[in-house]
């Protein structure tokens, strides 16, 4: 099938190569985007009032179809600080610590909690609601504070947010500009999730329990040399500075011991619920928004009584200033490679040939008639572009690169789904929070460790889960 390439094509390809070059350097893309926004609104339009105007339009463009993604994130955390604030997140936790005996079970444990809170939350809030209870438990039974930050880092930065299959932002960011169902991304990210969580978290155990023996030993060592008068003293560590400010308003405990059982009760009937009724993107997320309103509401009036509506109001703002906060810096990004797919007809009348199916599609073709494409160049391609697209510390800027690139480089239909997730994975996974340490500053801090130490930690899991995780998706392919 041979497709006609016009100016408009290598302009675009042109600014992917640019902005790739952008991230590397560390640097936003904003102004690169809305550069590249701007000159193919010219070579579209062919008229400057048609270029400018579709710098907002497209801004609109990429609004409208992040907005659910948006509103679901901004709710969660709305619907998060009232439980922080109640005190309802302590007692929801505070039967999980009973299991937390041993180091091991207090880094299995954390691990696996922040997985599934992160999955309904998202770890930004998870990180909050689970660390500030478990951190004292785990440090007491000899898990070192960085021990816990690497565990909430792996299981909800890593795990949780890179397959993301209750709020589905990341999917839908993926697959829409790979131009493909959220479904078939989602179903090709489990195999590759699995095998990433599974490298990563067994890797950073290994390393963690080698060093504490290690440091147990040269205790053992250090006691058997002092008087017992001069040993140390040990003290826990106590909640960050940050969350003291906190007003925690009264609550009876019946009612935080009522909420802590209906939350997430509320919330497992919506998992059993979208396997039931087949619930999918939008809808599955609409049914969890839907939820934490009624789940704020009730928090709200239940703490607040007469001054509960004006309070849900004020969650409500705090959850959108988190929520556009989040995503402002990625519409920018995001409008620029939707002109990759249908915005581009949409915001400008014919500017394609004839046969034409979207600019990122045609180049593909393109490529595949002049390059040999095989699963091992496309897997690994996907692997470095997403950890490039990471490495502004968002995780969810590049995304959409590397959804458009997933469909350039794949060399058939069933092969496109298996690459857009594994560049999502990579992104999410160094950028999303494990590895880039301005992204690591909510575990960080809330564990009182450097994000710095904590990112030179995960490195080496993360690489490895890497690295293991392309070669499965290779043989996938």
């Amino acid at each position: 099938m041979n497709i006609q390439l016009v100016p408009l094509h290598y302009v675009y390809l042109a600014f992917i190569v640019l902005i790739i070059a952008v991230m590397v350097r560390r640097k936003d893309t904003t102004i690169i985007c809305v550069a590249g926004i701007m000159t193919i609104g010219l070579l579209a339009a062919e008229t400057l009032s048609g270029s400018v105007a579709g710098i907002f339009n497209s801004f609109i463009y990429a609004a409208k179809e992040l907005l659910s993604t948006i509103f679901i994130i901004s709710i969660i955390v709305a619907m998060s600080r009232v439980l922080i604030r109640t005190g309802i997140n302590e007692v929801m936790v505070r039967p999980l610590t009973r299991f937390i005996r041993t180091p091991q079970a207090a880094y299995w444990s954390i691990g696996l909690i922040m997985m599934v809170v992160s999955l309904f939350f998202w770890p930004s809030p998870a990180v909050a609601l689970v660390g500030a209870v478990l951190l004292p438990a785990a440090v007491r039974v000899g898990l070192p504070p960085i021990g816990a930050a690497i565990a909430m880092n792996l299981f909800g930065h890593g795990i949780a947010l890179s397959g993301d299959y209750i709020i589905q932002g990341a999917p839908k960011l993926t697959a829409d500009a790979a131009g493909l169902p959220v479904a078939s991304v989602m179903a090709a990210s489990v195999p590759l999730v699995l095998v990433m969580g599974t490298v990563s978290t067994l890797t950073a155990f290994w390393m963690l329990r080698k060093e504490m023996k290690s440091s147990n030993a040269q205790q053992q060592t250090v006691k058997l040399e002092r008087p017992l008068a001069e040993q140390p003293s040990v003290e826990l560590p106590l909640a960050p500075e940050s969350h003291s400010s906190i007003e925690v308003h009264t609550i009876p405990l019946h009612l935080k011991k009522t909420f802590a059982l209906i939350i997430p009760l509320l919330f497992a009937l919506d998992v059993v619920l979208m396997f039931v009724l087949n619930l999918q993107g939008g809808d599955a997320t609409a049914l969890i928004g839907g939820t934490a309103v009624v789940i704020l509401i009730a928090v709200s009036l239940a703490a607040h009584r007469y001054n509960g509506s004006e309070e849900t109001t004020h969650y409500l703002i705090e959850g959108f200033q988190f929520g556009f906060k989040v995503f402002g810096p990625v519409i920018p990004i995001a409008a620029f490679f939707y002109l990759g797919d249908a915005a581009i007809t949409e915001l400008f009348a014919h500017p394609l040939p004839e046969g034409s199916h979207g600019i990122v599609n045609d180049l593909g073709v393109a490529l595949a008639s002049i390059v040999p494409m095989n699963g091992t160049v496309g897997a690994i391609t996907m692997t470095v572009t997403g950890a490039v697209t990471g490495m502004d510390g968002s995780g969810f800027s590049g995304i959409s690169l590397v959804g458009s690139i997933a469909t350039m480089f794949a060399g058939s239909a069933d092969s496109a789904p298996m690459l857009t997730a594994l560049g999502q994975i990579a992104a999410i996974w160094v950028g999303g929070g494990t590895l880039i340490p301005w992204a690591l500053i909510p575990a960080a801090a809330i564990c009182g460790v450097s994000p710095f130490e904590l990112a030179r930690r995960n490195l080496k899991p993360v690489m490895l889960g890497l690295t293991v995780t392309t070669i499965v998706a290779i043989f996938l392919i």
